[in-house]
């Protein structure tokens, strides 16, 4: 007689393969020159609810060509979760304040994530234009 084999450990299915609906979250990135500008600028996204969630990272060396000569300077990245709807208000608001005369602003997609978490950013994200404190 034959008998099942029944594996001893669970089977594990992605939860993409649900097909939950997310929202359109994005990961925007920028350097600031320091420390304290970084925390101000990550502390006023959230608190304006622009921003879901700012991280501060660690300073790290940016080599790059600025007005044709080559710059080493140290910068502080911030990596923030926001949603597309309000990219724009980001994206002003970061050059409006940012102390670069051409900040680096960049926003990627997200493609895939913990669809509970990307609700989480899309709930805590305000609408365009809230005062900031």
């Amino acid at each position: 007689m034959a008998t099942a084999i029944i594996p001893a450990y669970p089977i594990l299915i992605p939860s993409s393969f649900f097909a939950i609906p997310v929202p359109d979250t994005l990961l925007v990135v920028t350097h600031l020159p320091n420390a304290d500008i970084a925390q101000l600028l990550a502390r006023d996204l959230v608190e304006s609810g622009l921003a879901a969630c700012v991280n501060v990272s660690p300073a790290c060396r940016s080599y790059y060509i600025w007005q044709g000569a080559l710059q080493e300077d140290g910068e502080v990245p911030l990596l923030i979760k926001t949603t597309a709807k309000l990219y724009p208000a980001v994206e002003a608001y970061i050059k409006q304040q940012h102390p670069y005369d051409l900040p680096e602003i960049i926003a990627l997609k997200i493609e895939a994530g913990l669809p509970e978490y990307l609700h989480w950013v899309d709930a805590q994200c305000a609408v365009p234009g809230a005062p900031l404190a």
